[in-house]
């Protein structure tokens, strides 16, 4: 068998006293000197600060910085408890994020590979700057595959019968410290009380066509309206079936000469690049949820 050995390309090993803040409150004057100085006492260097205010009246504010800060490793978890008095004073949710610590990755898929393959060759070539834990999937197609990267592959076959049963497996095979759930084309629906595990943390590809071809050959019910433009569309689950936080969209032109089997070929291509996107935007902290839709710092 042949052994894919990943290249280590990663940005977090070459900063390994850098990190992200993500901050979102009410907004108002004074948050961002504040942010600055708060950084600026402790002895941290800003390299990169965005922000962005949905209304300066009365509106929400968001904010991510990254920056340098000697010795982060011990001095991180001081850091955190020193800024919640500037975040009790302007009403933040916060989260400070140590760069060199790779968020992990677990991958659910069902049988169609082209979304699992992009992340799997990303991760490969250092591009996807994570940890994969584990894929998980309902059929064995992938196994051989994955685990030629040296990748544990968990099979849990699920029925309408034994869905409870196994989600309670996946759940205990992923354990405490996954941090994101990819559903890499993984044709089942997640149940609330787990998504209520990963609020926030599972990140769903779908073709664009919803809610216009809903059901079974979306691409044949597109075909046979003769649309002109396809697409593909990453987003967080939640309890709403395929409604959730909006991350990275994109679409493609298409024509009428184009049949079935090419609007699919071209539709793949479209999946993979826009959940490759949203995962590594998510894994370089750079989204922020806020209701139903998303701030992104790209």
């Amino acid at each position: 068998m042949e052994l894919h050995v990943k290249r280590d390309h990663s940005t977090s090993g070459q900063h390994p006293n850098r990190a992200r803040m993500l901050i979102s409150c009410p907004d108002g004057p004074g948050i961002v000197a504040a942010v600055s100085d708060f950084l600026f006492q402790n002895g941290a260097n800003i390299v990169q600060s965005d922000q962005y205010t949905i209304d300066p009246d009365g509106g929400m504010f968001f904010m991510r910085v990254e920056f340098d800060l000697p010795d982060l490793a011990r001095r991180l978890e001081e850091l955190r408890k020193v800024f919640e008095g500037v975040a009790l004073r302007f009403k933040m949710d916060w989260q400070i994020f140590n760069v060199s610590h790779k968020k992990r990755l677990a991958i659910f898929v069902s049988k169609e590979d082209h979304c699992l393959v992009e992340l799997l060759w990303q991760w490969q070539a250092g591009d996807l700057d994570a940890d994969i834990a584990m894929v998980v999937s309902n059929h064995t197609d992938m196994q051989t595959y994955v685990e030629s990267f040296g990748i544990p592959f968990h099979h849990i076959p699920v029925t309408a019968e034994t869905k409870k049963e196994a989600e309670g497996r996946q759940l205990a095979v992923i354990g405490n410290d996954i941090d994101v759930i990819i559903l890499a084309r993984y044709m089942q629906i997640i149940s609330p009380s787990f998504i209520e595990h990963y609020r926030h943390r599972i990140i769903n590809i779908h073709h664009s066509f919803l809610p216009a071809f809903v059901g079974g050959k979306p691409y044949a019910q597109a075909y046979q309206r003769g649309v002109k433009i396809i697409g593909a569309t990453a987003h967080y689950v939640t309890e709403e079936l395929d409604g959730g936080p909006i991350i990275e969209q994109d679409v493609q032109r298409v024509s009428h000469s184009d049949d079935v089997n090419e609007l699919k070929r071209i539709g793949r291509t479209i999946e993979r690049v826009v959940l490759a996107r949203a995962v590594k935007w998510h894994i370089e902290d750079r989204i922020l949820v806020h209701h139903n839709k998303t701030v992104v710092f790209n």
